[in-house]
């Protein structure tokens, strides 16, 4: 921001004008000119200031040039709340960017207090966090979805300095500035001037195939935080921001004053002076209270005429503060309390929400008997919307009388657009509107500023349906069981909640709430109840159904672990949930696969794409054949983002060999050109037997069976496997890059290279109902790739053999591959040498005559002594292999701003060349 100082008017008239014809465009700015003593940039162009004034907001603190005033079509942050179409709350949470500017008080967002949401492009200052609004993007329906025609979101600034206008095709962004706006949804950038020019129409953009249109996604809307509709872990990405703290003593030592300025200290409201948060406003030493009344009035970015404010002396008599009073009075140096005077009759704004038909708004005078009734009586007719006679309204017949439900459908809310929250309260048809406005007034004017009413259908003649995911409990029980357990661990209620769906192989169940607040007191509950000794872990999981989008719309289920490989789940988390709608990307980490699965149970088609290492691929590919005969798309082709250390399956279907910090956005079109493949899946039976001195066989554990996409191993290599997953489950810190990684695994392989092995007399093998034996000379450990091997390698070689059919990953055979030891795994890896080969067929029997370390897909363990049973698991599943065409939509609109890596973008994707 430049540094300015009031400047010699030229003549007061002129100042008052440009006033009073910026306020009349109803932006709400209080425009000053302004001397420059530094290279300051325009706010609403992004060009140079040349000369040596501007015109400065003394309120939001936009500057532009003298010839923009006329066409300026930025908003001040004080009327920001008024050109909310839908409130919808935030998800803040620390952010990690260095050059961002402030979206309220328009500043450089520098250093450890900026704040970004998680869903859309807000980027605030801990401090004005209070000073924003509820203008997220809307990503779902409360009730039936609507009529009109979905529109852009725009949101300003914070664009690369690249961005293309699309109206006017000039630069529109800016990296120093907060200058020009983009729509969230479909990415288009343009001037704010030049936005009535765009189409108001969105159409999602160039990865529309791939989106979750908002309207097939229905969540009643309550008084909870957007956190839990996202599933956003409530303490991740906590801050001081989440205070909503404006200023309090504990805060520091304030800055001295300017020369010949001082620091009045303002409370809004009584809420802020219990909870002792004030702003110390900083006017001239001669000030009058006319003066003192804009600048507070600009400290916390509230509209309005100063004539209908004034201050009144926190404390004490609480005096108010006369027009005539100026420094050296004896009020000098006290806190004050910002109020609104006191009127006869208002206007105030009633809004038809999800209810309308018509208008956004009607405007509606209310008088000192004005009821919520009567206000709804009159607002109703000027909607459109069609209700009682207005006789019953007056009577109180739309609070709930039994009978007339069918008669009056509609009632009164008043609803508080917190940037954090969105608080919404039903008016009781005798409720004084004008008192309950003075009420929020003495409260806090800032939140009379937040404050909107709305029409609303009743929820008792429209009841919400509430969808809970209830997880972490035992698995393999009856619908009649899990009921009990869950109404005695929730306390359900069997006329407001039931089961809907049961999921017995994992553990959890689906619970239909009928009421919004019981759902929120059952979501509560279960995150600190307990049953048989395990914690329940609740997710809210929204209505997704198929919508009237093209049929070549296929949703993309996104899954991200961000424990896998180098951690770098959080970042593609954020990513994802910008491009995306949020409730397609689903945590890993918070539930498993099965929400997911669950929330696209209803849609026709879908596409799947998997962030993490192959165990991870396993993972939600097991999830996936166990819940497939509950899902609408039984067969959902699965795509990969490499995020593990070895990432053999990503490697073989062109993905890669890990994740260097790519545009999600270029991910993503590759996702949409991807070919679907199919590829074998296999099951591994674990059956452990011990064979006793008696000859006597005894069973240790039960058999288990896992599955297998790529390879499983029994030897040298599970072992330095496992030797790297105990390290990892010691110090998890330490893990956090593939290079690291890595290192661990060639630290651990050198301290067994001269380790002695002896597996032909420890394992007997049967490949295809034949027996095998194992080479006696150099006698090799045993992996069996299916695909690709080591972070890679080519382990059966390339080399023809008229015994061997050439390996394929969906051909129905295993190939069954021998290393001799740790120099052989190296040359292996080097591409020196190929493993041993052995056999290849479509069934695979090891017999372990003592416990061996083994892995499958890079998970190991220690497996007792017995028989391992390696078998095709049915149906092929489908794979998406990434196309070896450059994808056509490479990027979201020109380059996705809102993505940025320290990592370099420019790394290739593609680590090794692929079998075919």
């Amino acid at each position: 921001m430049a540094d300015c100082r009031p400047a010699p008017p030229e003549t007061a008239d002129r100042g008052r004008a440009e006033k009073r014809f910026q306020n009349s465009l109803g932006l709400g700015h209080s425009f000053k000119r302004v001397a420059l003593t530094k290279p300051t940039f325009c706010h609403h162009c992004s060009d140079f200031l040349w000369g040596l004034s501007g015109f400065l907001c003394e309120a939001c603190n936009l500057m532009c040039h003298e010839k923009c005033l006329k066409t300026l079509g930025s908003a001040c942050s004080s009327a920001a709340p008024s050109a909310v179409r839908i409130p919808v709350a935030h998800c803040l949470a620390p952010d990690a960017h260095k050059r961002r500017v402030c979206c309220v008080c328009r500043k450089q967002t520098e250093g450890n207090g900026a704040l970004r949401c998680q869903v859309c492009e807000l980027h605030v200052h801990a401090d004005c966090v209070a000073f924003s609004c509820a203008d997220c993007r809307q990503c779902h329906v409360d009730g039936p979805p609507p009529q009109d025609t979905f529109h852009h979101h725009w949101r300003e600034g914070n664009l690369s300095p690249a961005a293309r206008c699309q109206a006017c095709r000039r630069t529109c962004g800016s990296s120093d500035v907060l200058a020009g706006v983009r729509c969230e949804w479909c990415g288009v950038t343009c001037h704010a001037a030049c936005r009535p020019s765009v189409a108001p129409e969105c159409d999602l953009g160039p990865l529309r195939r791939l989106m979750l249109h908002p309207a097939c996604v229905r969540l009643p809307s309550g008084n909870s935080s957007e956190r839990r509709c996202f599933r956003i872990a409530e303490g991740a990405g906590r801050s001081p921001g989440d205070g909503d703290d404006v200023e309090s003593p504990g805060d520091g030592p304030p800055a001295a004053p300017e020369r010949g300025k001082r620091f009045v200290k303002v409370y809004d409201g009584d809420e802020a002076l219990e909870s002792a948060r004030f702003r110390l406003v900083s006017v001239v030493r001669t000030a009058g209270n006319r003066e003192i009344l804009e600048a507070a009035l600009r400290a916390f970015y509230l509209p309005g005429d100063p004539r209908h404010f004034q201050l009144q002396e926190a404390g004490g008599l609480g005096r108010l503060r006369g027009d005539d009073e100026r420094n050296g009075d004896p009020g000098d140096g006290a806190a004050w309390i910002l109020r609104a005077k006191g009127g006869g009759a208002e206007v105030i704004q009633v809004y038809g929400g999800a209810a309308r038909r018509g208008r956004d708004f009607v405007g509606v005078g209310v008088s000192q008997d004005a009821t919520a009734a009567s206000v709804l009586a009159e607002v109703l007719p000027r909607l459109a919307l069609r209700a009682s006679a207005p006789s019953d309204l007056r009577d109180g017949a739309f609070s709930g009388s039994p009978g007339k439900d069918d008669a009056t459908p509609f009632e009164l809310q008043e609803v508080f657009m917190s940037a954090k929250r969105v608080e919404k309260q039903t008016l009781t048809p005798q409720q004084n509107i004008l008192e309950r406005l003075h009420d929020i007034r003495k409260m806090s004017l800032r939140r009379m500023n937040l404050t909107r009413f709305y029409v609303a259908e009743r929820q008792s003649r429209a009841p919400a349906q509430v969808s809970l995911l209830i997880g972490g409990l035992p698995p393999l029980l009856s619908k009649e069981q899990y009921w009990q357990l869950t109404e005695e661990a929730l306390d359900l209620k069997s006329h407001l909640a039931d089961i809907s769906h049961v999921y017995a192989g994992r553990g959890a169940v689906g619970l239909r709430l009928r009421c919004w607040s019981e759902a929120e007191r059952v979501f509560t509950s279960a995150r600190a109840a307990r049953v048989r000794g395990r914690s329940l872990t609740p997710l809210v999981i929204p209505d997704v159904r198929a919508g009237p989008a093209g049929e070549d719309v296929r949703p993309l289920l996104v899954f991200v672990n961000p424990k896998s490989g180098g951690l770098k789940g959080e970042e593609l988390l954020r990513g994802f949930r910008k491009i995306l709608n949020p409730h397609q990307v689903f945590d890993l980490s918070n539930g498993g696969p099965l929400p997911g699965f669950h929330a696209f149970r209803a849609l026709p088609s879908f596409r799947v794409l998997v962030c993490g290492g192959d165990g991870t691929v396993g993972w939600v590919l097991g999830d996936l054949e166990a819940l497939r005969h509950q899902l609408a798309c039984r067969e959902p082709p699965v795509g990969i983002v490499p995020l593990g250390t070895g990432n053999d399956l990503a490697r073989v279907l062109r993905w890669g060999a890990g994740y260097g910090g790519e545009d999600p956005a270029h991910i993503l079109a590759c996702v949409d050109e991807a070919d679907e493949v199919p590829m074998d899946r296999w099951t591994v039976l674990l059956d452990a037997r011990d064979l006793g001195e008696d000859g006597a066989e005894t069973f240790p554990e039960a058999p288990k069976i896992v599955h297998m996409s790529n390879y499983l191993g029994v030897g040298i290599d599970a072992e330095l496997s496992l030797d790297f997953h105990r390290a990892r489950q010691d110090d998890p810190d330490k893990f956090t890059s593939r290079f690291h990684n890595k290192g661990v695994y060639v630290k651990a392989g050198l301290q067994k290279i001269s380790a002695a092995r002896s597996l032909h007399r420890e394992l007997q093998l049967q490949v295809s109902a034949a027996p095998r034996d194992l080479p006696t000379s150099r006698p090799p450990d045993l992996p069996l790739p299916a695909r690709s091997w080591g972070s890679g390698a080519d382990l059966w070689g390339s080399e023809a053999d008229a015994r061997y059919s050439k390996p394929s990953i969906d051909d129905g055979l295993l190939e069954v591959v021998g290393v001799t030891g740790v120099v052989h795994m190296g040359q292996v890896q080097s591409g020196l040498r190929s493993g041993i080969r052995i056999a290849q067929g479509n069934y695979a029997r090891v017999t372990l005559r003592k416990a061996f370390p083994v892995q499958v897909d890079g998970e190991p363990w220690l497996q007792p002594p017995g028989h391992i049973v390696v078998s095709a698991a049915g149906p092929k599943v489908r794979m998406l292999r990434k196309s070896k065409r450059k994808p056509e939509k490479a990027t979201h609109g020109a380059k996705d701003e809102r993505w940025e890596s320290s990592a370099p973008s420019d790394r290739r994707a593609d680590g090794m060349k692929p079998r075919p």
